[in-house]
């Protein structure tokens, strides 16, 4: 049985972590950490779990095997070292941090200590996108020309664990990017995997467009990412990420192929729609995608467990989502510049 503790109780804690892993009967949740002591100590007594008044005690906690970790962008990396220089295996929320440097030292911190550090990339286990990644293997399209890909939602504000304007995602020194760090990463890692391809070159632009503190004015961070990708074997495409969409979410993926169409999440009836060249239409009808106001089972929960019974590699390992944060830091910099910039 695998022995768990969570570092972090807010939102994607409460609404994914805490619950996913009760519900597995592969792993036993042991306890609980936030620097809200209150918030921690309700859900505690709730569950019936350890109170950890310090996440050192739960690192230095023998009977733990794993930890995730939920906390703020800015913390991602000091504590998943400090975890893995535990003993501990990690489950790390996305972003996985907050500059390229700590995401190479997270790894290689991973590997000295022989554990396990999985990034919580859920879209790479939505049923449509492994579908639509095996019909892109078998070139039901062809070769893949452009693509556009978006996720959008009206903000953080109405969702995180405090709501307000003056949430943690506003602010610059804890969360270090916007919408592209908090959605924009999530499509752009969709396209390395959907592709199986790696974006090697970025032009970006990065707004600030509506979102303002409680004091009226702007926030620190982007509240709309746009970029033009270019992917190693040729592809290029836009990638979209927005705090701005004041209606439905979109979460929408089109590939653009030599022999047809395909549109993932586009459409209410079906996840999954083929256009092809000749005529010929087919369309999937597999799950509808999560949204903040539809919270279904991630999968990320059961899929780090399963990684840790069997000791495997698996698709949100962590050396799998580096290409996709040298992309979304190429972003950050070619906004900063103006500039294209390459991936080296």
């Amino acid at each position: 049985m695998i022995r768990v503790g969570v570092i972090g109780c807010g939102k994607i804690a409460q609404i994914r972590h805490i619950p996913e892993y009760l519900d597995n009967d592969k792993v036993k949740l042991v306890g609980l950490y936030d620097r809200t002591l209150e918030r921690a100590k309700a859900l505690t007594e709730k569950y019936n779990l350890i109170h950890y008044i310090d996440y050192h005690d739960m690192l230095n906690d023998d009977n733990i095997d794993a930890v995730s970790i939920c906390v703020s962008n800015n913390l991602h990396a000091e504590i998943t070292i400090e975890a893995l220089n535990h003993g501990k295996h990690v489950l790390c929320e996305k972003p996985m941090a907050t500059n390229l440097e700590d995401c190479l030292l997270m790894l290689k911190t991973a590997k000295e200590n022989n554990k396990k550090l999985l990034i919580a990339h859920n879209q790479r286990l939505t049923k449509a996108h492994v579908y639509a990644k095996k019909l892109i293997e078998d070139q039901i399209l062809g070769d893949c020309l452009t693509f556009r890909t978006t996720f959008g939602h009206s903000g953080p504000e109405t969702w995180s664990i405090n709501p307000g304007l003056n949430t943690w995602f506003f602010n610059k020194d804890t969360a270090s990017m916007g919408a592209l760090g908090d959605l924009g990463i999530h499509k752009t890692d969709l396209i390395n995997y959907i592709l199986n391809d790696e974006i090697i070159e970025v032009k970006a632009s990065l707004e600030t467009l509506d979102k303002k503190y409680e004091s009226g004015e702007p926030v620190l961070v982007d509240d709309n990412a746009i970029c033009i990708y270019k992917t190693r074997k040729g592809a290029i495409g836009t990638m979209s990420a927005s705090w701005t969409f004041y209606g439905p979410e979109d979460n929408s993926t089109v590939i653009y192929g030599t022999k047809g169409i395909m549109k993932i999440y586009d459409d209410e009836r079906y996840s999954i729609r083929v256009f092809l060249r000749n005529g010929e239409k087919i369309n999937f009808d597999l799950e509808g995608i999560q949204t903040n106001d539809n919270q279904t089972k991630s999968g990320v929960i059961d899929e780090f467990v399963d990684c840790l019974e069997h000791n495997k590699d698996s698709v949100l390992s962590a050396e799998h989502i580096i290409p996709s944060m040298k992309a979304i830091f190429a972003s950050l910099n070619s906004a900063l510049t103006g500039k294209t910039i390459r991936i080296d």
